[in-house]
């Protein structure tokens, strides 16, 4: 596993996992950029939606996929489906989609 220091991200054999701190039901659909959690950095995301019958996850799967730039088909919620502190995995990843990620994120 590679974790970097301030950084939501952690390459797993599995994929890449996001450590998410999701606010549903908010204004507009925003990635916030990166905070503090109690896991460690999360990247922080407000999104419209209701937290009903998993509106808010699709919601934020669709808002990763057109920000990232990850086809939405490899994007899935892996813990965290009724909380706001989720867990999203990117099938696939690699160290070149950690480093775009990373370099994304320093843009927010």
């Amino acid at each position: 596993m590679t974790t970097l220091p301030d950084s939501p991200f952690d390459l797993r054999p599995e994929g890449l996992s996001i450590r998410i701190s999701l606010t549903p039901k908010a204004g507009a659909n925003s990635i916030d950029g990166i905070a503090p959690g109690p896991d460690g950095p999360v990247l922080k995301v407000r999104i419209t939606a209701v937290p009903e019958k998993g509106k808010a996850n699709k919601a934020l799967i669709k808002l990763l996929a057109k920000q990232t730039g990850v086809a939405s088909g490899r994007l899935q919620v892996v813990s965290g489906m009724t909380s706001r502190k989720k867990c999203l995995m990117i099938s696939a990843g690699d160290e070149d989609l950690l480093s775009q990620l990373v370099e994304w994120s320093k843009s927010l």
